[in-house]
């Protein structure tokens, strides 16, 4: 039971999951184990800041407090250097802590600080205060770092909408994983599941999605110390009063999966995520699929031409024959960048498709199944009047809240699922982490960050739906506010290339993904992926654990790209068994197919 009681000026509050004592003056709230060990002293601060002038806190009011049957909520409102009124309210209950960060007044958001704030209150230190951390070791479900699945708690997570493979902005493969954190004390943890004393404390952000107006969340560490960064960018406007979406606190959590568990209920609860119910899915969508990317990558190696010219009809004609001589006959057929004539109209190009109508249609009548890599963001062909803009009125990429480019991107779906159209049978959607970035762009709005991307899948995911209601979207959006407009979750890419130094283990990482998607989406199909593999060795390894991953994936016909090896008779023969593992519709009969040495 939860309880509250004066201790000194502060207040303490204690919960079968942890003791917070908050200072007489409202600035540190000491976080604690029932037994006493010290995690972390938070900040009840904020700072939200604004293009015009950073938010920065002159003083604050003594605490008040407020009980509710077992929960406790303390307010700590402060006077700030750009709002009317400025504050945070803690809620206190039996299993989590609640950290709720408000303004008032008028004004754009810039950079939103929470579990820290500028202080130039008298008496007490100036400059930025972050909250206090006796953590150790950091999960994040954001894929960065191929080879480790946890960090130190000294380090830097991002989870969001945008990254590439630039220094320092790897964290692209879930655009956007669910916007959770998990810290523990305990050191020399390499593995989320680890067993570990004292459990893990969850850290999540807890909003609808139309409220995730913010590009990224960044997770700050300072010298033993923390706090959480939204970059809104100066695209939110505040008229009035506003709160930051909540933090949640969840101590005593087992493992960071059991917290993404948690962390997908809570979002239930309020409102903010449906609840995970199993699916009505076709059978062909659980069939072992081939992608050709892998394959174009091979041919670009020994061609010296890019590999997004070697999407053509005649490549991918050769690569399942291939596979095909070998009994490997792909239920579903995905073709990879580029085979349209422009990204933003999804047009086919006639030199490397000449008919791709036809094409589908013969791969239908084999009993299979067609998917089209889809571009998100990406304008071209499209007038410059649809894109988000920046200075000068330059077009960055397509602009989902202008309704013009709605209809346009509905238009480019329809033309490539609908049976007058192409008639695919649905859409691999890349590069969500193009999401734009930037104080200085402009564009229909209101909304920006992960709601903007949220409302470009929608379109897309309608568009698709109403085109062939049957039909197979695959993003690598694993946040529980995008199961609406997906309905598998890819694996992303299994390294990042430009990284140097020794190439990292495969099975773990991929796993870990896998871990987090059925933690966070269970609903959702997962697809394995299959790119870009170190050697032969490590996919051989991955080709058997596929099948307990999800939807095996396979990006090669003949050769890997990055070795050059040959794939031998043995590795035909794996794949034909993970296929019967897998399960799903059966794969078509081979016609004719004949084993080649």
């Amino acid at each position: 039971m939860t309880a509250a009681a004066p201790s000194g000026e502060g207040v303490v509050v204690d919960s079968p999951r942890y003791r917070l004592e908050l200072d007489g003056r409202g600035l540190r709230a000491t976080l604690t184990s029932p037994a006493g060990d010290r995690w972390a002293v938070l900040r009840p601060l904020a700072a939200l800041d604004r293009p015009d002038g950073v938010d920065e806190t002159v003083s604050v009011a003594s605490p008040r407090i407020s009980r509710d049957g077992a929960a406790t909520t303390i307010t700590v409102e402060r006077r700030s250097t750009v709002w009317d009124r400025a504050g945070v309210t803690l809620h206190c209950g039996e299993e989590a802590i609640e950290v709720r960060a408000w303004v008032a007044g008028s004004g754009r958001l810039a950079d939103v600080h929470l579990l820290g704030g500028r202080s130039l209150i008298p008496g007490a230190p100036t400059g930025f205060l972050p909250s206090g951390s006796s953590f150790r070791t950091l999960f994040s479900p954001n894929p960065g770092d191929p080879a480790r699945l946890v960090r130190a708690a000294g380090e830097t997570a991002v989870v969001g909408v945008s990254g590439d493979e630039e220094p320092g902005r790897g964290h692209w493969f879930f655009t956007p994983a669910p916007l959770y954190l998990a810290l523990t004390t305990a050191e020399g943890v390499s593995e989320p599941d680890d067993d570990v004393a004292g459990g893990w404390l969850g850290v999540a952000i807890a909003a609808p999605v139309g409220d995730l107006t913010f590009v990224q969340l960044t997770y700050q560490p300072a010298d033993r110390a923390f706090s959480l960064r939204l970059d809104y960018e100066g695209h939110t406007r505040v008229d009035g009063e506003f709160t930051a979406p909540a933090v949640v606190l969840t101590p005593g959590m087992p493992d960071p999966y059991t917290g993404l568990r948690a962390h997908r209920a809570d979002l239930v609860r309020r409102g903010a995520a449906p609840e995970p119910r199993p699916r009505a899915a076709p059978r062909w969508w659980s069939a072992p699929i081939f992608c050709g990317w892998g394959a174009q990558c091979h041919l670009a190696a020994t061609t010296g031409r890019r590999a997004a010219e070697l999407a053509t009809q005649e490549n991918y004609d050769r690569f399942l024959e291939h596979l095909e001589g070998h009994d490997v006959v792909p239920g579903t057929v995905v073709v990879d960048d580029k085979w349209q004539e422009a990204y933003g109209t999804c047009v086919p190009d006639p030199s490397k498709w000449p008919d791709l109508k036809g094409w589908i249609a013969g791969r239908h009548a084999r009993g299979q199944h067609v998917l089209l890599w889809w571009k998100a963001w990406d304008a071209e062909g499209l007038p410059d009047d649809l894109c988000v803009r920046g200075p000068g009125g330059r077009p960055v990429v397509v602009d989902p809240s202008n309704p013009v480019a709605r209809e346009a991107l509905a238009e480019a779906v329809t033309r490539v699922l609908a049976p007058e159209g192409l008639d695919a049978d649905g859409l691999k959607i890349d590069f969500t982490a193009r999401t734009p970035s930037g104080r200085a762009l402009s564009y229909r709005g209101p909304a920006w960050g992960v709601a903007l991307l949220h409302e470009l899948l929608a379109v897309v995911y309608a568009a698709a739906k109403a085109a062939k209601p049957d039909a197979l979207v695959i993003t690598h959006t694993p946040h529980p506010g995008f199961v609406d407009v997906t309905d598998m979750i890819r694996l992303n890419d299994m390294l990042r290339l430009k990284d140097p130094g020794p190439v990292p283990a495969v099975v773990p990482q991929m796993r870990y993904r896998a871990n987090v998607v059925r933690a966070a989406c269970p609903e959702l199909l997962v697809e394995t992926d299959d790119w870009c593999v170190p050697d032969r060795e490590t996919w051989r390894a991955y080709q058997t654990i596929k099948h307990e991953l999800g939807v095996p994936s396979l990006y090669y016909a003949t050769h890997f790209d990055r070795t050059g090896e040959e794939l031998a008779l043995e590795d035909y023969e794996a794949l034909r068994r993970l296929a019967e593992l897998a399960g799903g519709a059966p794969a078509p009969a081979a016609s004719g197919a004949r084993r080649r040495g």
